[in-house]
C-alpha cells in the first residue's frame, strides 16, 4: 500500500500596524520572528538602553550591501525606491520614478538624485551596539527591509549632509517627529544602544511630539565569536 507523505504547509505570519506602507521582505532575507511591541514615544525613548558609544574598529564595508536576497535582479536599492516611487516601477535598474522625501518635503523623478538612507546611520548602528554582531547580523540591518523605517529614500545632497550623525547632531528640516518615531523605533528594533546627549534629545523632542505609539518587532542579533556578552 503506498503511504501517503504528508508536506507541512507554512503559513506566513502578518506583521500588523508597523505602517500603513511596509516592504515584502523577500523569502530568502527572512529572519526568525522577534517580540511585537508597542509603547507610546515617551515610553518607548524610556526603553532605550543607554551607554557610552564605541566607535573604534568601524568600516563601512563591515556592513555588506546592497544585496539581492530574493535573486530578483533587484537589490535592496532597487527594491526601496520601486517600494517608495509614488508611480508604478519595475525592472532590474530603477532609472525614474517618482519620490517623495519627507526630510525636506522634496520631489524627485531621476532616480539618481536620490538616496537610500539608513536612517541610523550605519556607523552609528557601530557605535551602539553593531561592532558586536556578527558578519550575518550586519548584512541584515544594512538590507532591512522588514521595516520601512529602517531605510528611506531621501534627496542625495540632504542624505550627505547627515553623515553618520546622530539626533542629537543632526535632525531634518521637515516632520521632525516622524524621525525622532522612527529613530527610536529602529534601535528597539535591533536592541541598540543611545549615548547621554542622544538621549537627552530624544526626550525633549518626544516632550514636545504626539504621544503617539511607535510599533516595532525586534530582529534577532547573533554576536561576533570572541565577543563578551
Amino acid at each position: 500500500m503506498a503511504r501517503l507523505l504528508l508536506v507541512p504547509v507554512l503559513v506566513p505570519v502578518l506583521v500588523a500596524g508597523l505602517l500603513a506602507t511596509s516592504y515584502a521582505a523577500p523569502a530568502s532575507a527572512a529572519t526568525a520572528a522577534g517580540d511585537r511591541q508597542a509603547l507610546h514615544l515617551r515610553a518607548a525613548v524610556r526603553a532605550l538602553p543607554v551607554a557610552a558609544e564605541t566607535p573604534s574598529g568601524y568600516d563601512r564595508d563591515l556592513f555588506r550591501h546592497w544585496v539581492d536576497a530574493d535573486g530578483d535582479c533587484q537589490d535592496t536599492r532597487e527594491e526601496v525606491l520601486v517600494a517608495e516611487s509614488r508611480v508604478p516601477i519595475g525592472g532590474c535598474t530603477i532609472t525614474t520614478g517618482e519620490w517623495f522625501s519627507w526630510y525636506d518635503g522634496a520631489t524627485w523623478t531621476a532616480a539618481s538624485d536620490v538616496d537610500i538612507d539608513h536612517l541610523v546611520p550605519l556607523k552609528e548602528a557601530w557605535d551602539s551596539g553593531a561592532r558586536g554582531w556578527d558578519a550575518a547580523t550586519r548584512e541584515r540591518y544594512a538590507n532591512d527591509l522588514g521595516d520601512p523605517r529602517t531605510l528611506v529614500a531621501v534627496t542625495d545632497n540632504v542624505n550627505q549632509s547627515k553623515g553618520d550623525r546622530d539626533v542629537a547632531e543632526w535632525l531634518p528640516d521637515h516632520r521632525v517627529c516622524r524621525y525622532v518615531r522612527s529613530w527610536v523605533a529602529v534601535k528597539l528594533r535591533f536592541g541598540l544602544t543611545v549615548d547621554p546627549a542622544e538621549r537627552s534629545v530624544l526626550v525633549a523632542k518626544a516632550r514636545r511630539c504626539p504621544d503617539r505609539v511607535v510599533r516595532f518587532t525586534t530582529v534577532p542579533t547573533a554576536r561576533r565569536v570572541g565577543m563578551d556578552p
